[in-house]
């Protein structure tokens, strides 16, 4: 009989109790425990079984669960360890989530950690009374609860450890999970200096200086370099995507997936494994995304699960407002080509503005992209699969929301050559869109390219099924900024057989030092550049014939756009 599958159920023991779907992963509870690691910080992209993982940790060592270890664990690999049996149930610990912490501003995401530890401390407030306890252990807990307790916030879960140690005689485990969410979010909204401090010091308080500390374990999506978050804690044991530690322990083998089908009679290998598969861990290749699998699992059906689980702020805040060089390699990868960057798997905030390797780096860390070569420290990447593709298409598509019918009635104008049209919607998306791709650092009307380079890339998902689009690659005397070159007829649908123009597209913003007064100067500048520099050579060597190259230098001013035809 096929198992009950909850989706979104992160409840171990609610699992566990109700018999539902559940691949065994427990061994990483006797992994972890005989590594005797005292503070571990595994990084795995969302949605990859963290919250469970920490969830089973929690029911396994808690005392809250002493005695439910047959109830929970029976059948499971960690419950055949006769000594692992023994410490189940048998320790005071403490676990806490930063999931939710995604605030706009630096005080409502205090005020928001602040509602945790409070909401902790009140689950153990009934040990308030106990004789083991001061006056001032006591205290803390009446303390919490007013209005200086966001004072406490840094130093409580060491009180609170304290307090615990106490009472049980013994030294107290932690989980916290999710712990960058609220750094992540804190870079995306602009308070990163202020949050990354605090932070700091929550952490060194918790897991540094914390005498009742047993051991702890912390995940997360990325992995903060150990100097702007981590700078005095040498307890700490990192274990990233590349780390063999754990490897099997978060997201499902090939051979759990395949045996998880057959349980649901479900025969789909290779739709399911171009979806979904392209993970790797430590030495492990063939990872599957755990969410992915268990809605498809449910729903029977072939769908972008993973990738409806967040906005990907911080992924659609560093590509629409990278450079011209990264938002280049993005187009590459979602038209199905690949990249190099050099990797590094600290991920330091303060470069994600100005060092694109930085920004590859950290997509990586999030299962984004995954490494197909690596020769000296420069690492080829491609997207991980179908289901990524498809994440960042639609988030492309959603930077054009505001333009609406207009960026639609643009493509439509380009296919059929109707210059006059083009220039009209044109000039209505930049309106409607430049600003958003502004990065607030400076005003959008210094900040044209940015436009048009999402705007590009807009065009590079609409229009593939028909064109082969290319940008920034060497053809003639120099490199040109887009040329979309007509795919083979076989691949067109019958009522599209009316042949296809090729397009050569430059783009400038309006040089006054160079004499260029007016827009019109500046086009027919860019239009000059196209024919001095031979861009079509590539157009021509493949076959197009030159009256079938159509060229457009754009020019910009600002929100101001003009295009001419050469």
């Amino acid at each position: 009989m096929e198992r009950v599958i909850a989706i979104g159920e992160q409840d171990f023991a609610e699992l566990r109790k109700n018999d539902c779907f559940y691949i065994d992963k427990s061994h990483f509870i006797r992994d972890w425990w005989k590594s005797r690691d005292s503070v571990t910080l595994i990084s795995r992209p969302r949605r990859f079984g963290k919250t469970l993982n920490l969830r089973m940790l929690e029911c396994f060592f808690s005392m809250k669960y002493a005695g439910k270890g047959e109830e929970l664990f029976s059948g499971l690999s960690v419950w055949e360890d006769e000594e692992m049996r023994r410490e189940q149930g048998s320790w005071p610990v403490i676990f806490l989530s930063f999931a939710n912490i995604k605030e706009k501003n630096f005080q409502d995401a205090c005020f928001s950690i602040y509602g945790i530890l409070r909401d902790l401390c009140n689950s153990f407030y009934p040990l308030r009374e106990n004789r083991s306890l001061t006056p001032y252990d006591k205290n803390f807990f009446d303390r919490i609860f007013r209005e200086e307790g966001i004072r406490e916030m840094p130093h409580a879960l060491r009180q609170l450890s304290g307090i615990l140690e106490k009472i049980y005689s013994k030294k107290v485990l932690i989980f916290l999970d999710e712990y960058d969410t609220p750094l992540q979010e804190a870079y995306v909204h602009g308070y990163w200096d202020e949050m990354s401090g605090y932070m700091r010091s929550l952490f060194n308080s918790t897991f540094k200086t914390n005498p009742s500390l047993g051991r702890s374990v912390m995940t997360g999506v990325t992995r903060i370099s150990r100097e702007t978050m981590f700078s005095d804690m040498n307890n700490l044991t990192v274990v990233s995507t590349t780390s063999t530690e754990y490897e099997s322990c978060f997201g499902f083998t090939e051979e759990e997936v395949f045996t998880a089908m057959n349980e649901y009679r479900l025969s789909d290998r290779q739709e399911v494994k171009d979806w979904y598969d392209g993970f790797a861990f430590g030495n492990l290749t063939d990872i599957y995304n755990p969410w992915s699998i268990t809605n498809y699992l449910k729903k029977r059906k072939i769908a972008s699960y993973w990738a409806n689980t967040s906005s990907n702020a911080l992924a659609s805040k560093l590509i629409r407002e990278g450079e011209k060089s990264m938002q280049e390699q993005f187009s590459t990868l979602i038209s199905g080509g690949e990249i190099e960057a050099k990797i590094d798997e600290n991920v330091v905030f303060g470069e994600l503005d100005s060092n694109p390797d930085a920004v590859w780096s950290l997509l990586l860390a999030g299962g984004y992209l995954k490494v197909i070569k690596v020769e000296k420290r420069t690492y080829t990447l491609v997207l991980t699969n179908r289901e990524i593709r498809e994440s960042f298409e639609n988030m492309v598509t959603r930077w054009f929301d505001k333009a609406g019918g207009e960026y639609n009635a643009f493509q439509k104008a380009l296919l059929a050559g109707d210059l006059r049209t083009m220039n009209k919607f044109m000039k209505d998306v930049a309106l409607a869109t430049v600003s958003f791709f502004d990065s607030g650092l400076r005003p959008s009307e210094a900040q044209p390219e940015k436009f048009y380079h999402g705007f590009v890339l807009g065009l590079s998902i609409d229009l593939r099924e028909l064109y082969d689009i290319r940008s920034n690659r060497e053809s003639g005397y120099g490199r040109y900024d887009v040329i979309f070159s007509p795919k083979k007829m076989e691949n067109r649908h019958e009522e599209e057989m009316k042949p296809l123009d090729a397009i050569i597209m430059e783009f400038k913003v309006i040089d006054e030092e160079a004499g260029e007064k007016t827009l019109s100067d500046t086009a027919a500048s860019a239009l000059r550049q196209i024919e001095n520099k031979k861009y079509e050579q590539e157009l021509l060597d493949a076959g197009i014939p030159a009256e079938r190259i159509r060229k457009y230098g754009f020019a910009f001013r600002g929100k101001d756009v003009l295009i001419q035809q050469g």
